[in-house]
């Protein structure tokens, strides 16, 4: 017999002000005995050091999460340069040390061009990703290193804010998976010396707005004073620029039960589905043959 996870159905997206401290996961689980819901998940994950925008899926809105995963993002950045550590950031050991390079703003911005557009990035040992099943975090902390592969992503722009050496502030706007991280140590070994970097915020998460974001302490006062649901955005809110398909009430009723409806002219790709009395009924793909078949079906 299966056990049914206790919580309320409770459907949206908060876009959290995730607080320095807290990792991912402890963010949404914070936010999921706020609400009480009886299922929470995150679109990309914040390092705990750590700060800014985490848009937390709740209900079936988890199921609009992956297509959001491959949002482009905007970090500001501080970066100590001259000092490296092993996790590329406050967290880690010390682990080399150069000097602080004598330099100026207009020196500083010719490098960071360099990094305009699609470069590769040798990700770091410290992160997600899995060898041979386990993550590379947990290699690092038994002390192993393996070998990895450079991986594509794209730098929209990268912009210098402030330098008062030894410390470097900028704002990049790049692809999914950039590690930032590895993207100041980059920037300081072109300039002749090493970092890590002292703090991290992410501005927004597209097409999100970072006007938009709910801090934890703003949550509170909303469940004491319980209107915290007003805080939720809905279900695709992150999905706007997707197209709208309409089902009248036979076709809807076919894709609620995950069988795919014949409908009229609309372009082929990822659309979201609407019943024509206003209800989100799904996410669905348009065949060139104009057939529309379910890929999420929400049960709202």
């Amino acid at each position: 017999m299966s056990r049914k996870r206790k919580g309320r159905d409770i459907h949206g997206i908060l876009l959290l002000d995730k607080p320095a401290g807290y990792s991912s996961n402890q963010a949404v689980q914070k936010v999921r005995w706020f609400f009480q819901a009886r299922k929470a998940g995150h679109t990309g994950s914040l390092d705990p050091f750590a700060t800014g925008m985490l848009p937390i899926c709740l209900g079936e809105a988890s199921k609009t999460a992956g297509f959001m995963l491959a949002a482009s993002k905007t970090y500001v950045a501080e970066a100590v340069l001259g000092v490296a550590t092993t996790t590329g950031d406050i967290e880690g050991e010390v682990s080399g040390q150069q000097q602080v390079p004598e330099t100026g703003p207009a020196a500083i911005q010719a490098v960071l061009e360099q990094f305009h557009g699609h470069i590769e990035q040798v990700p770091p040992m410290y992160s997600a990703l899995k060898h041979q099943g386990q993550p590379l975090y947990k290699l690092a902390r038994a002390g192993r290193e393996v070998e990895r592969k450079p991986r594509p992503v794209t730098i929209h722009s990268l912009e210098l804010l402030d330098w008062k050496p030894p410390v470097l502030k900028f704002r990049v706007h790049c692809s999914k998976g950039t590690y930032v991280r590895t993207l100041a140590e980059d920037i300081a070994r072109e300039l002749g010396s090493c970092a890590h970097l002292k703090t991290l915020r992410r501005l927004n998460v597209e097409p999100f707005e970072e006007k938009g974001t709910i801090a934890l302490e703003t949550l509170e006062s909303a469940v004491e004073g319980g209107n915290a649901e007003s805080l939720l955005l809905p279900v695709d809110a992150g999905l706007m620029e997707w197209p709208v398909v309409e089902l009248d009430d036979d076709s809807a009723d076919r894709f609620s039960h995950g069988n795919p409806v014949q409908i009229g002219p609309v372009q082929p790709g990822l659309v979201r589905v609407y019943s024509t009395h206003g209800k989100l009924l799904g996410i669905g793909e348009v065949t060139p043959d104009k057939l529309l078949k379910p890929k999420r079906i929400m049960h709202l």
